[in-house]
């Protein structure tokens, strides 16, 4: 997990109507949910509304040990004596930041039942160990992202849960808009990021190769950075794009040729 300081400007392209509703959103004290595969730019869209709002980000990547009381906090030993300490949920709740649980699905079961209260009209966080209950702080903000691609069936969000949620679907954006997407974060020449995006959508629409996941604007955006600092460009490809995708020989040196023939 890691607290965000707001310092540089995140570079966000909108791609329709997210930066209005993210900001109703917040003015109405309703938390949202980013549903989109990896890489679509769920944790780039959070910074910059962050930074667009003037708020502290603090952001939880969720695994399957992320359990509630990494999030509400514990005692510890200090000294000669035991003392609580403030996890970042209650630390968000008390200071009104906005809280970001970055592919939340992913997290134990005891940490959707420890943020249900915060996702209602009570908007209140319960510490059973400390058996207080803490109101959320007026400019609190619960954010929470979702890929709902991945192992479908497997981590799947409740829909109790999901209805606690205004929900934005994010997803790669359009040639033209990722093109300038790779030229701002990275400097890249304009004939080399067209055809990188076109690398990632001929990718993208190869159904028939069974990935688990599919060429995200991160990875197109890895590749332009190694490419503009030096790096050759079928390299940069095979060890920005390719092998992150896949570890089956058969297909990695399928991808390697069509890259090879496109850039």
């Amino acid at each position: 997990m890691l607290v965000d300081t707001l310092i540089n400007i995140p570079y966000y392209h909108a791609v329709g109507k997210e930066m209005d509703v993210f900001k109703q959103a917040y003015k109405n004290k309703i938390p949202i949910l980013l549903k989109g595969p990896t890489g679509t730019g769920k944790s780039r869209f959070i910074e910059y509304m962050a930074h667009q709002l003037d708020k502290k980000l603090i952001t939880i990547s969720c695994h399957e040990e992320t359990s509630s009381t990494d999030l509400i906090g514990r005692f510890i030993i200090k000294g000669a004596e035991t003392v609580w300490l403030d996890g970042p949920l209650t630390t968000a709740v008390k200071e009104g930041s906005i809280l970001y649980l970055d592919e939340v699905a992913e997290a134990r079961p005891d940490v959707i039942v420890a943020i249900h209260s915060l996702t209602d009209h009570r908007r209140e966080l319960f510490i059973d160990k400390l058996g207080v209950t803490v109101k959320a702080h007026e400019d609190f903000m619960l954010v929470a992202s979702f890929n709902p691609g991945y192992q479908r069936g497997f981590k799947e969000l409740k829909p109790s849960t999901r209805q606690r949620f205004i929900a934005v679907s994010f997803d790669y954006p359009e040639p033209k808009i990722e093109t300038e997407i790779l030229i701002n974060e990275t400097e890249i020449d304009s004939d080399t990021a067209k055809k990188l995006v076109a690398i990632g959508n001929k990718i993208r629409n190869l159904t028939e190769l069974g990935l688990t996941e599919t060429v995200s604007t991160r990875l197109l955006v890895d590749a332009a950075k190694i490419i503009h600092s030096g790096l050759p460009k079928r390299l940069s490809v095979h060890v920005a794009i390719v092998e992150p995708l896949t570890d089956d020989l058969q297909t990695i040196q399928a991808l390697k040729d069509l890259c090879d023939l496109m850039i």
